[in-house]
């Protein structure tokens, strides 16, 4: 007689497949991963603030706060709308910035395979830009940076009010820390910005904060990851960076349902990572990204990982990636592509000012608050421009999704949103070209 056999993480996915092939047609079809790269790349165009350039693709989009900083006496034009309101948001603007620069890091020749790479850094660009514009002189700065920020550590929006509303820091400075000092050794190699977050590991909850999300706010499972990936074979930072990596494979471990059940991430019904309710997609598409760089990691170094419920190999980590990109473009309960202009069916109400609004180079009329709120906020019929590659916050807990402007929970798209997907894009285009990976999905 054979013994029990052991769970492992195909009859989770067999499971997720069966279930979602009971709620969707059984026709198969070919998603288009590079299509879906270009138009991630283009969305960013959508969101820029400022003079627009003669290259500018989006054509409804016109010229904006071109008198940022006029009041102050500085130049602050530039940079990116943070998500459908027209309001520049350093942290997470800083955010969507650093994952795509890691995506091309990380994907720079798949990226350039499919055609985008010029694209990948016009977009990065646009917001750099920015960011050297605002240090203005030598100890004058309009946003934070390392030494000042270590020197003076606090949370930002105890000194910038307004920004509280919007984007309360929960967890803190101290994981912006040690991300700070950790790209900070990446770009330089000196030493001291290891040493930094070897020191703090404890003391900054780099070895201690086991988490389940990475988000603008709470950095600290990329941080786990950035450590483990170092190159250290023994050393005097060896048992540090094993406790970063154990961290780390927490996190993976709980996206793929393998940590003990009280410390898994929950999921819909039709598989998708479920944390939040508002704008849960954001944490998908950086779950998808971390979990794409490591399984790349884990193959280039010949391990597995090792989660409380068994061992996953690196192709299964990618495999699960796919199905979280996957279900984001359309392989889902609602047959619905949530990255907007992908397939034929996604959000027409997407929660975004510009595009609610018919395009100032169609009417040159003023258009008042209120007008604007009654007029176009409140209209049923579909945005007169398209934001294409937009990601919505995205579906709830049950799979549902009402598209409509005013549910913004679910309806309002984020850079950070689509900036994780970038990497993981380039990355099953490429692999699907070299035939690493399958090819179909269900629709």
């Amino acid at each position: 007689m054979e013994g029990k056999r052991k769970y492992t993480i195909y009859d989770q996915q067999w499971v997720s497949v069966v279930s979602i092939f009971a709620l969707l047609p059984s026709s198969f079809c070919l998603l288009d991963y590079k299509e879906a790269l270009s138009k991630s790349l283009l969305y960013f165009e959508a969101q820029r603030s400022g003079r627009l350039p003669y290259n500018q693709r989006v054509s409804w989009r016109h010229h904006s706060g071109l008198t940022d900083g006029l009041e102050q006496g500085v130049d602050l034009v530039g940079g990116y709308y943070d998500a459908g309101d027209n309001v520049k948001f350093g942290l997470p603007m800083a955010f969507t910035i650093t994952l795509l620069s890691w995506a091309v890091i990380e994907y720079g020749k798949e990226i350039a395979a499919a055609g985008e790479f010029s694209h990948a850094l016009e977009a990065i660009k646009w917001g750099t830009d920015f960011f050297i514009k605002a240090h203005t002189r030598p100890n004058v700065l309009w946003v934070q940076l390392f030494e000042f920020g270590d020197k003076f550590r606090g949370q930002y929006d105890e000194s910038v009010g307004a920004a509280k509303g919007y984007y309360p820091s929960l967890s803190g400075y101290k994981d912006e820390l040690l991300w700070g000092a950790l790209w900070l050794y990446k770009a330089t190699d000196n030493e001291f910005y290891l040493n930094y977050v070897v020191q703090n590991a404890k003391s900054f909850g780099g070895i201690t904060w086991a988490i389940t999300e990475f988000s603008w706010d709470v950095k600290y499972a990329a941080i786990q990851l950035l450590v483990a990936k170092l190159p250290m074979k023994g050393g005097k930072h060896f048992e540090i960076i094993e406790e970063y990596r154990a961290k780390a494979e927490y996190y993976m471990c709980a996206n793929l349902n393998m940590n003990q059940n009280s410390s898994n991430v929950r999921r819909t019904p039709g598989g998708l990572l479920y944390i939040r309710r508002w704008n849960n997609l954001q944490y998908v598409s950086t779950a998808v990204f971390l979990m794409t760089v490591y399984s790349d990691h884990l193959k280039s170094t010949g391990r597995v990982l090792n989660c409380h419920r068994g061992s996953v190999n690196p192709d299964e980590v990618l495999a699960f990636a796919k199905s979280q990109v996957d279900y984001i473009l359309g392989t889902n309960p609602m047959g619905t592509s949530y990255l907007v202009g992908f397939g034929p069916k996604y959000p027409q109400r997407v929660h975004h000012r510009a595009a609610s609004i018919v395009s100032y180079k169609r009417e040159k009329s003023f258009i008042g608050c209120m007008q604007g709120y009654f007029t176009y906020f409140g209209c049923r019929d579909p945005n007169p421009n398209v934001v294409v590659g937009a990601v919505v916050g995205g579906p709830d807990m049950n799979d549902q999704f009402e598209d409509r402007r005013g549910n913004y929970m679910q309806s309002e798209a984020c850079t950070y949103n689509t900036a994780s997907l970038v990497g993981p894009f380039a990355k099953l285009y490429y692999s699907i070209q070299r035939k690493d990976i399958s090819t179909t999905r269900l629709s």
